[in-house]
């Protein structure tokens, strides 16, 4: 049976959202997606963390652990029923070892559960920084991949062009995470842990097709090894 990847979603006037792309990379992957609902039993989060194999915590509005000055107004704030929700699943979850993919926001959290902490725009606050919002009006922009990194491992090659759609970005890395991608300004575009079972991507490559599909069957590869 096919890995089952369990997908945060974002919460908004009341219901919880999802962009379809997400849904699309998984399957095309070779993964059952599993859309995970916000609850606030400790005992169904657990059973939810049971259910799947691997887990994809995608973008969403601004980060506020780790927090370095004060947000700009074009950034909302995440909604608290989101906050909550993936606080408890994220620690039932990371008790198991599974793998993680962390997409832009997702990559923010898990560097900020971390210790680490997050520029509240990047933009204004790091020197010389090309400006990564894409409602500011950036462009797509290349990354430089490490070469001894998993993210080098799966994509196979040194820079690639990527989506530009993050205000916040790494100021610290966490403790447990190194960098494996920059875009030109030194921004971190990718981080990963030790054994490479937790990934984060500043970018989102559910919305870049063909050229992303790796990353996704990489994070189910992962889940197979885990299964076996």
């Amino acid at each position: 049976m096919a890995s089952i990847i369990g997908i945060t979603t974002s919460f908004e006037d009341g219901q919880q959202r999802l962009q379809h792309t997400y849904i699309q990379a998984v399957e095309r992957a070779g993964g059952i997606p599993y859309i995970i609902p916000m609850v606030e039993s400790e005992s169904i989060v657990d059973h939810v963390v049971d259910t799947i194999d691997g887990l994809i915590i995608t973008g969403g509005p601004a980060i506020t652990d780790g927090l370095i000055g004060e947000l700009p107004t074009d950034i909302d704030l995440t909604a608290e029923q989101r906050i909550q929700a993936d606080k408890l699943l994220l620690d039932a979850f990371e008790q198991t070892h599974k793998p993680i993919l962390g997409i832009c926001y997702g990559m923010q959290l898990l560097n900020a559960r971390d210790g680490g902490t997050i520029f509240s725009d990047a933009q204004s606050q790091v020197q010389n920084a090309l400006v990564h919002s894409s409602v500011r009006g950036a462009p797509d922009h290349p990354i430089e991949i490490a070469e001894d990194s998993v993210l080098f491992d799966v994509l196979r090659t040194r820079s690639i062009s990527v989506n530009s759609r993050h205000v916040q970005a790494i100021a610290d890395v966490g403790a447990s995470f190194h960098i494996t991608a920059t875009a030109p300004d030194g921004i971190p575009e990718a981080i990963e842990n030790e054994d490479g079972s937790v990934l984060g991507v500043q970018f989102h490559p559910e919305r870049m097709g063909d050229s992303m599909i790796p990353l996704f069957k990489y994070l189910i590869k992962r889940t197979t090894r885990q299964l076996s």
